[in-house]
């Protein structure tokens, strides 16, 4: 009998082979489950336009329609029907009134969070990088309370800013992958509860999935304290990283006070090391980022000056944002630029 009995080796294939064809039947039902209900939930959406508009009833979201609806088609339907899923529902058709324009990746709990956000420009962005990064619901939630859009828009100008809304974040050169500031609230760090570097360095080493998400599209983790050697003395960056689309290595310095130049002069040096010692024949030159609790744009401006490699001087902040500061600062920009032109143009 023992001879009849397969290999182990080829039993155990057969049987990871039968898995990942039900994990992927799995998933296609799942998301075929997932289209019909976003198509329904836009279908219904439409619906409750177009009756307002024929029997002249008002859409105010303080007003009784909106429950009134939820109630009679929870008592026939079941649940599924809250007042504010009615809501999003009604929001979804009048902001996406072709229906070609929904994503088959993105779940109706992706569209609940997109609805949220109010500005359509900013909307655009977070559903294009939701789609081609492909998010969860609480990676999309944390991007967009973390204003990732606004922090990215603050180094473009308006024209900048609507590319960057309309394609998402395109990456062609290494400006395009720094973000000043970062936003480090996954940490679980009060704002002012004194660490070390050596801690902070070992809070994100545990938060690497969240961090690798501040960070962005493209980012590999490599390594931590990597270690180099010039005349028998040993230096170390904190954290390396791959950049697979500039296809470069990424190296980062956290500090826990104020950037300082010597610490600017120190990471050029790991930038000439790597460019020397590391990089394989069709890498890009690396890039290197000083991050820093605060930094002094004057200071940092000096320390930069002359220097080739590609360096940059970056702030993180260990809470989310203040969202109607960063929110006036694009709007600033926008209206400076819109005021430029006209002057132009007189």
């Amino acid at each position: 009998m023992t001879k009849n009995l397969p290999k182990k080796r080829e039993y155990q294939e057969l049987i990871e082979t039968i898995g990942s064809l039900l994990q992927q039947a799995r998933q296609k039902t799942f998301q075929v489950i997932n289209n019909v209900l976003v198509r329904t939930y836009w279908e219904i959406g439409r619906l409750i336009v177009e009756y307002e508009n024929n029997a002249g009833e008002k859409a105010e979201y303080g007003g009784k329609l909106f429950e009134k609806i939820a109630a009679d088609l929870r008592k026939v339907y079941g649940k599924g029907f809250s007042r504010s899923n009615v809501i999003y529902m009604r929001l979804l058709y009048l902001k996406y009134q072709k229906s070609q324009t929904l994503s088959d990746q993105l779940s109706w709990s992706h569209y609940v969070g997109l609805l949220g956000v109010t500005d359509d420009l900013t909307r655009t962005f977070y559903e294009k990088e939701c789609v081609a990064n492909r998010w969860s619901v609480r990676e999309l939630e944390r991007q967009i309370n973390s204003m990732l859009f606004e922090r990215l828009a603050l180094s473009r100008d308006k024209k900048g800013i609507l590319k960057l809304a309309g394609k998402g974040q395109v990456i062609i050169q290494a400006q395009d992958v720094v973000k000043d500031p970062y936003v480090l609230e996954f940490l679980g760090i009060p704002e002012k509860h004194q660490l070390s570097e050596k801690e902070i360095e070992q809070k994100v080493i545990d938060n690497m999935q969240a961090f690798l998400l501040e960070l962005g599209k493209g980012f590999s983790f490599v390594a931590r304290q990597f270690r180099m050697t010039l005349n028998n003395q040993h230096f170390r960056v904190d954290l390396v990283f791959y950049h697979r689309i500039l296809k470069c290595f990424v190296l980062m310095d956290l500090k826990l006070g104020k950037i300082a130049h010597q610490d600017i002069g120190q990471m050029n040096m790991y930038l000439n090391y790597f460019k020397k010692e590391e990089m394989a024949a069709d890498d890009n030159e690396p890039i290197g980022i000083v991050l820093g609790a605060e930094k002094d744009h004057v200071l940092v401006e000096y320390a930069l000056g002359g220097i080739s490699n590609k360096l940059f001087a970056s702030k993180y902040r260990l809470e989310l944002p203040d969202k109607e500061l960063l929110q006036k600062a694009v709007e600033q920009i926008v209206a400076c630029e819109k005021e430029a032109t006209r002057h132009v143009a007189t």
